[in-house]
């Protein structure tokens, strides 16, 4: 399983594949992953199959698994990396013996009906294709064997199949206006409104780590601090110098969501003067087009946690001036943001911090 985005990850706790078989095919042992069910075996006498499903759906398993239950690329908990960020770690495998199926590529058939949960819906599957068959080379390299049959399957990503409700927002600030425009009221959901919002916790609260920690944990609903925006996630883009040649940004990412850490996080900024940038310390960027992604260094700060005094990540970016430059009509502002490859929510335009004189 490949994870070609460049920017959405697949994070804990992790991905789930599922399929149909085309006749009566059993899973009878499978190492690097694990099914979720084992069915109706009923039929067998003696050693039980793995699955007996007609509609299997395998899941991950976990770090520290023991070696003869794993192969390559397997056993991360189901967690996916970028392709940008981590292009080893967005790779994951897992490998079924299947019984009651065909010995020839006559009489095999392709299973049907892929789904695909990274946890949750926004991918859609389409049917195996058949393609070469994979080709494998020994460890001396003096040896060629291949696959008997070799099929693809694409799944791709779409938002409008995705939970509706942001996950993210957006404030602004600037050193030239005493205006703080905070995200937008309801970004990501009402207070008092469960059924967009989850839960929340006033930040205020006294031995607010057991109120924390009263609440179920295996819901994957965020929890979230009270606030007027009610998102898990909170980016702010503060400008915050004007030098003769250059111009400097501070950013503050703030998880608001005491259920989850976000390791392996990424922003994505679109922004015209990105090709200006000139220093990142401590952090990983890349250019997309018109669009910059960054991320953190590996066990340094590519781990977001949750909500409290450690949950957020700061970075400034300094950027050289050209004749692009102005501070006129809010032009220093992003475009668009995206956390983990989600939409931020983004105040107005007319509610941008203007410069004094407009």
């Amino acid at each position: 399983m490949n994870n070609f985005q460049r920017y959405r990850h697949i994070s804990a706790p992790g991905w789930s594949l599922g399929w149909n078989w085309a006749n009566n095919e059993v899973i009878w042992a499978i190492v690097g992953g694990q099914t979720t069910e084992l069915g109706d075996c009923s039929n067998f006498k003696g050693t039980i199959p793995h699955c007996c499903k007609k509609h299997p759906t395998v899941i991950d398993l976990l770090p520290g698994t023991p070696n003869n239950q794993q192969i390559a690329n397997c056993c991360r908990g189901g967690v996916l990396s970028s392709w940008e960020q981590d292009p080893i770690n967005a790779v994951s495998a897992f490998q079924v013996s299947v019984d009651r199926a065909g010995t020839t590529n006559k009489t095999v058939k392709l299973p049907k009906n892929f789904t695909l949960k990274a946890p949750g819906p926004g991918y859609t599957c389409g049917p195996a294709k058949i393609v070469k068959p994979t080709r494998f080379i020994t460890p001396d390299k003096s040896r060629v064997t291949q696959a008997l049959m070799t099929w693809n399957v694409r799944c791709t990503y779409s938002q409008f199949l995705a939970p509706k409700t942001p996950t993210c927002c957006v404030a602004l600030s600037s050193f030239y206006n005493d205006t703080i425009v905070p995200c937008p009221t309801c970004s990501c959901g009402c207070q008092g409104n469960s059924a967009q919002s989850g839960t929340c916790i006033d930040p205020s609260a006294p031995n607010l780590a057991s109120v924390a920690n009263s609440f179920p944990t295996n819901s994957t609903m965020p929890l979230v601090q009270c606030t007027s925006h009610m998102c898990p996630i909170q980016v702010h883009w503060h400008i915050n110098l004007n030098d003769k040649e250059y111009w400097r940004v501070k950013v503050t990412i703030t998880n608001l969501n005491y259920r989850m850490n976000y390791s392996d996080w990424n922003l994505v900024v679109q922004h015209p003067n990105f090709y200006n940038l000139t220093q990142l310390s401590s952090f990983n960027y890349k250019s997309i087009n018109d669009a910059t992604m960054i991320w953190g260094v590996k066990l340094y700060n590519d781990l977001l946690m949750q909500a409290g005094p450690t949950g957020n990540v700061q970075l400034e970016l300094i950027f050289r001036k050209d004749k692009s430059f102005t501070f006129d009509k809010g032009w220093a502002f992003p475009r668009r943001i995206y956390f983990n490859g989600d939409n931020c929510v983004m105040p107005p335009p007319d509610a941008y911090p203007w410069l004094p004189n407009e």
